[in-house]
This record gives C-alpha cells, structure tokens and sequence, in this order.
C-alpha cells in the first residue's frame, strides 16, 4: 500500500524502534511507497511513511533492497553532500563517507554484512540517519 510522507519533524527526530518479522507488511508498504516516489526519491526509511520501526528501502544500483535494522560498523573517506528529502523542503548539507560498511539483516531475519562505496553507500546512510533521528 502507497503511504502518506511523514513531514512531522518530531516524529522524524525520535530513534527508531528495533524491525520484527512482524514488521514484514510494513516494509512491503515502504517498498511500494518509494517505488510510487521513484522520480523524485532513491531511498526511504520506514519514518517516512509513520512508522518508527528501523526498516529502510533504497535503489542499489537498479534494483531495490530493504534492510531491517541496519547499522554502519565501519566507514572511511569523509566528504560533504547536498541532500534533499521527501519528509524535509530544501537541500541541506550532510556530512557522508565514501566507503561503508553495513550490517543488517534481510527479509528472513538473517544478519548480511556489505562493504558499499560511492552513491549506494550515501543513500544508505541518508535513511540510517532518519532511523538514527538524525534529519539533515
């Protein structure tokens, strides 16, 4: 089911929760929301549509990929991008790494480990950052 954006910046700002198995259909809802949102948006995390759970969804490279409670366990190479959002109006400042290194864990709940560089690795951690509360 396509979801309403989230634009409530407090609801935005709070750590999200710990995904479930039982948090499956709201991942699915992400997915179908994010693709509605393809023209304008590469990845979105589970905040954006009223969920507090820490589930995101991103373009890798063509296709989509969800991942449930992802976490950067080593990152390098640190510049400054230029951000939009769907939840925020304007661009914005953020600083991003070049390299990172993620754990999370898929669709049957088993943990991956993934080294991912260049424009995946800034999505990814554009919607770790809405998990984490952080708007940029």
């Amino acid at each position: 089911m396509i979801r309403e954006i989230c634009k409530d910046e407090i609801f935005l700002a709070q750590q999200a929760e710990p995904a479930t198995s039982e948090d499956l259909p709201v991942a699915a809802d992400l997915l179908e929301t994010l693709k509605h949102h393809q023209d304008g948006c590469v990845g979105m995390a589970a905040n954006m549509i009223g969920v507090n759970k820490r589930i995101i969804a991103f373009d890798n490279e063509g296709s989509y990929m969800v991942m449930f409670n992802p976490e950067i366990i080593k990152k390098s190479d640190p510049y400054t991008a230029q951000e939009g959002c769907l939840s925020l109006s304007g661009v914005r400042a953020a600083k991003r790494w070049r390299c990172i290194k993620v754990r999370w864990q898929n669709e049957r709940f088993e943990t991956r480990l993934k080294t991912f560089t260049g424009w995946t690795a800034q999505i990814i951690q554009h919607e770790i950052d809405h998990c984490d509360g952080i708007l940029i």
